[in-house]
């Protein structure tokens, strides 16, 4: 292969997804720049790069290098210095204070904020502050590219350098041959094949008792990220070797060892033994045992006649209630706790309304709330009073890295109303349902044939399933929504049913359009926008959203994100970092809960600002703006297209739902009609009529073990367990 070597004059073009990066390189002693091409993630402007490859004749864009390997080093001469402090990555330094710095001190400039950063208070403009800034950023960067630098040698992309950093700083190498199984439990992206590779290449056995331990807590958390809180063993024993590639009779003994040091838990359900992790079997049993306190306690509102209040509710709102629905509303005035389900157009938010009003004239404590904030925004749009998000309800104090209110600190509630039930996950309930006082009632309100939550449990099903709480099914479509083709396929894929497909695009809200051909559905995609913003006057980025089934692939949310950036906001001006692409007025989303920022998993936002001087990022979240460091962007993603679990709870004017059969391991009818009931005036679902029959005839999408229903029915919380022991997680849920 042949070399070149220079620095990076610009980037042209990066793909995210995979990190191929077309740029531009200046090579010594000559004055046209080359084009190279290759999977280069994470390369900035101003670096020097060594590339090893071959000369290739792009048809379009003429002669390229075409790069197999690469290696990166600080810049040494003048231009390529000034090229690499004038791309952000120094914060403190912009393209203005890096001319100054880089006039001041030619070649010797990186030296001198490296070993004698004092000497930078001869540049005009640069004081004390902006001087620590620029050296701590400095060290951190040459850090991360010692952390690059080890990471490559065992096949880790260098994306995740500035993750391990953020997770472990400066002594990140060391923790990484300490333990490299710990990877995998600390940073996103690290899975234990990563962690086990860099274990082999340290010399760590296949059958090291602490290589099998942390496999088997991996597997474990694994099957929490599919959304089990448990897990037979039988089946785990299977799936565990499979991981580890070990006997099952060596992962036995170190279960065995587990258990006994009460780091798993083991426990029998209908006489097959299970095994947990601590946490998710302590959450199941504890809110068995909170359930339990609020339902034998007294209610603190005085009962009223169920048929008076119906009948007064309905005039006062001019509505007449069917038979079901006046049976909803009489149990939530005469039940301590009660759940609500139904799917779209069946009632539940003139039943949320009625019940809310007859409520208001016996109490003024009542709190309404849901799991993000865009359901909890749609439930104060339907009941025009104020509903928090359930993280926002808890409060989080950041002294203690849990939430204020608890036990002991509860909420302050005769009624509590819980929108948008079936996106709540273990964790967050086992909060939430601490924080209810004894005398309050609560009212469930869900649909429990969308996807269940992102973040492990099955919650609402196992409340139903336990009988424990009275439940209401709506089933009925009512006279204003049955108009709608959107909420009437939502019903039809629902009980297993080919939706209506209408010939007649023009005068329906659900529209498909039978596309094989990813290209073609990538064009489509494009032109439906293009065709709704003009006929329609929908915003191609606020009223309009594609949802998509996968991550990966060429209908995949990342790929899309790349398409729909270029298309819907073009710019010349991109900042890249982690081999991500950035620009203003960006569609964006939170995947983190964080406190401090007062944001959360879910909520979507847009960038005003991008500062490369300072290192910040400004965003907006409805009313509210928001400040990140470039570290922190690790917490946000491009939302110009999302998956269905990422939006649920969530609507807009017009969805786009691009479903190909490369999607196939994903397809199921509680996706599909997760997905269609998102629409809220039109719904265009791109893909064949296969696809479309494989995900209605797959009724058993991916099935969840959980012990929540069995912990209600028959608590089995071992009394010898001490609760301080418990590992703590931080009062987080991963929330979609």
């Amino acid at each position: 292969m042949e070399q070149l070597f220079g620095y990076v004059e610009n980037i042209l073009f990066l793909n995210t997804e995979n990190g191929f990066t077309v740029a531009k390189l200046k090579e010594k002693q000559k004055k046209e720049l080359t084009t190279i091409c290759g999977i280069m993630p994470n390369v900035q402007p101003g670096e020097t790069i060594l590339c090893k490859g071959f000369w290739k004749n792009h048809s379009q864009y003429g002669l390229q290098f075409s790069v197999e390997d690469y290696q990166t080093k600080i810049p040494s001469d003048v231009n390529g210095i000034l090229k690499y402090l004038e791309s952000g990555l120094i914060k403190g330094i912009g393209p203005v204070y890096a001319k100054r710095i880089v006039d001041k001190f030619l070649e010797s400039t990186l030296i001198i904020i490296d070993e004698m950063p004092h000497k930078l208070n001869e540049v005009r403009g640069i004081g004390e502050k902006r001087i620590t800034s620029i050296t701590e950023c400095f060290k951190r960067q040459k850090t991360i590219r010692d952390i690059i630098i080890f990471l490559r040698s065992h096949n880790i992309s260098p994306s995740l350098a500035q993750k391990i950093f953020k997770k472990y700083g400066d002594n990140s190498i060391e923790k990484i041959k300490q333990n490299p199984y710990q990877l995998a439990k600390d940073v996103d992206g690290v899975g234990f094949k990563t962690a086990d590779n860099i274990a082999e290449k340290l010399g760590i056995e296949k059958t090291s008792p602490l290589r099998i331990a942390a496999g088997i807590e991996y597997t474990l958390w694994e099957l929490s990220n599919n959304g089990h809180t448990c897990f037979a063993l039988l089946d785990f024993l299977k799936v565990a070797e499979k991981i580890l590639e070990t006997p099952q009779e060596l992962i036995k003994q170190e279960i065995d060892k587990l258990i006994a040091s009460r780091t798993i838990i083991c426990q029998s359900i209908e006489n097959k033994e299970f095994l947990w992790l601590k946490i998710f079997y302590f959450f199941e049993q504890e809110i068995a045992k909170e359930l339990k306190r609020i339902s034998s306690a007294p209610c603190n509102l005085k009962q009223v006649s169920q048929e008076k209040a119906i009948v007064w509710v309905e005039n006062l709102l001019h509505i007449k209630l069917a038979e079901n629905q006046k049976n909803a509303v009489s149990i939530s005035l005469s039940e301590k706790t009660h759940i609500i389900t139904g799917g779209p157009g069946t009632g539940k938010s003139t039943i949320t309304n009625a019940i809310l009003k007859i409520t208001e004239k016996l109490t003024d404590k009542i709190i309404l709330a849901a799991p993000t904030g865009r359901a909890a925004k749609r439930l104060s749009q339907i009941t025009k009073k104020k509903a928090l998000t359930i993280h926002a309800l808890l409060e989080f104090d950041f002294t203690s890295g849990g939430f204020k209110r608890n036990s002991t600190n509860p909420l302050k509630c005769d009624l509590i109303i819980i929108d948008e039930a079936s996106m709540i996950d273990i964790n967050l309930m086992y909060h939430l349902i601490k924080a209810i006082p004894s005398n309050a009632r609560i009212l469930f309100i869900g649909d429990i044939d969308q996807l269940p939550s992102v973040g492990p449990g099955n919650v609402l099903k196992d409340l139903i399933a336990s009988k424990s709480i009275k439940t209401t099914v709506l089933n009925k479509i009512f006279r204003q929504a049955a108009g709608s083709k959107i909420i009437l396929n939502a019903h039809k894929i629902n009980r297993g049913e080919f939706p209506f497909l209408p010939q007649d695009h023009q005068n329906d809200d659900f529209h498909f359009i039978e596309l094989e051909d990813m290209q073609i559905m990538e064009n489509t995609i494009l032109s439906i926008i293009q065709q709704l913003s003009i006929e329609k006057h929908f915003h191609p980025i606020e009223d309009i959203q594609v949802i998509s089934p996968m991550k990966r692939g060429q209908m995949g949310t990342e790929h899309l994100n790349m398409i729909l950036q270029n298309a819907l906001n073009p710019s010349d001006n991109s900042f890249y970092l982690a081999g991500r692409c950035y620009r203003v007025n960006d569609k964006i989303m939170q995947i983190k809960n964080n406190y401090k920022k007062n944001v959360f998993n879910g909520d979507i936002g847009k960038i005003l600002k991008i500062d490369t001087t300072n290192h910040l990022m400004h965003i907006s979240f409805d009313e509210k703006i928001v400040e990140y460091d470039f570290i922190d962007l690790d917490e946000i993603i491009l939302s110009y297209a999302v998956s269905v679990h990422k939006y649920q709870g969530s609507e807009c004017p017009c969805i786009i739902i691009p479903m190909h059969l490369s999607h196939f391991k994903l397809l199921s009818r509680n996706l599909l009609y997760t997905a269609v009931t998102r629409g809220k005036k039109q719904v265009y679902l791109i893909t064949t009529k296969k696809t479309l029959a494989i995900a209605i005839r797959n009724k058993e999408a991916k099935l969840r073990c959980t012990g929540l229903t069995q912990a209600i029915m028959l608590p089995t919380l071992d009394p010898g367990i001490n609760k301080s022991s418990w590992i703590s997680l931080p009062a987080t849920s991963t929330m979609a």
